[in-house]
């Protein structure tokens, strides 16, 4: 038995400077800025739930917390006796975080290398449809807002807690010079996708420590169109372009990166692969892209 998460449906970050988020998260990604209870945060929009990304004020700019969704109070619970039974410690929310999140159950633990899950249900969503800037449709629903890439310290053991502890599937592997992580030379690691719905992956890792305890995050909308303007705003606002246009070859996204103001990047693409777990294969690719994806945004 394990945990029955079902998409990644918000992450939380810290920022010292809400302005910059602002302009990012609406210019930039054409996000539709919301209300909230906290009217020192920003709360950002993607579809008809009450926040997708929230920013609060921080003593520095990262990823706090990323919340992934489970059915019901049921499951939440069931979720919590199976986290205590691996020697998890489980942090359950105060009505205070309950009532600013918006949902009705959520508990908070941290994995092996430190990275802030927080498990909720009952999220809120709107009666008022959501209007984005540019009138671009995200891909949302039951594949969640997007994906998560993670540093972790020990890909071996990653596997293990993701997979074992908390019920994530193996999509996808690429292995990679152990020396590009500060490893001995001659040794390998393993970057791993791993999926929770028909959403190729909805959680990776890499071996490599990062300050802003993210690696990226992956935003997906309806039309290639909507990606190639989003490109030209990129350009527009002068925004920190970490790779170009590109189509992956795990999960077939076409895609370009950008750097956010958390210090991590933001994936913005679409055409993104659906799976069917009953009759998925995992494997290696051998590539990152099939085209594009030049790091560096040259």
């Amino acid at each position: 038995m394990s945990i029955d998460i079902r998409s990644l449906g918000y992450v939380r970050v810290d920022s010292t400077d809400l302005d910059q988020w602002r302009h990012f998260g609406g210019k930039v990604l054409g996000l539709a800025e919301g209300r909230g209870p906290d009217p020192e945060n920003l709360y950002f929009r993607m579809d008809e739930l009450s926040a997708r990304i929230v920013v609060a004020p921080g003593a520095q700019d990262r990823l706090a917390a990323m919340g992934w969704e489970v059915a019901d109070h049921h499951a939440l619970s069931a979720a919590v006796d199976h986290l205590k039974h691996h020697g998890v410690e489980v942090e359950s929310a105060t009505p205070e975080e309950l009532a600013e999140r918006r949902v009705e159950g959520m508990v908070r633990f941290a994995d092996p290398f430190e990275n802030v899950f927080e498990l909720y249900h009952g999220a809120t969503y709107e009666m008022r449809p959501v209007v984005t800037p540019y009138a671009q449709t995200f891909v949302t629903g039951e594949q969640g807002m997007g994906h998560i890439v993670v540093p972790v310290g020990d890909d071996v053991e990653a596997l293990r807690f993701y997979t074992d502890v908390l019920g994530f599937r193996l999509r996808d592997s690429m292995r990679m010079p152990g020396e590009f992580v500060g490893k001995e030379p001659g040794s390998t690691v393993w970057l791993r996708f791993l999926g929770c719905n028909p959403r190729h992956h909805s959680l990776a890792f890499l071996p490599m420590p990062n300050p802003s305890k993210c690696v990226h995050i992956m935003v997906e909308v309806e039309r290639l169109d909507d990606v190639g303007r989003a490109l030209e705003r990129v350009r527009k606002h002068q925004a920190p372009l970490s790779a170009t246009l590109g189509r992956h070859m795990n999960d077939q996204m076409v895609s370009f990166y950008v750097k956010s103001p958390g210090g991590f990047d933001v994936e913005y693409g679409c055409e993104g692969l659906q799976v069917d777990d009953d009759r998925w294969v995992a494997r290696e690719s051998t590539a990152v892209s099939y085209w594009g994806h030049h790091f560096g945004g040259s």
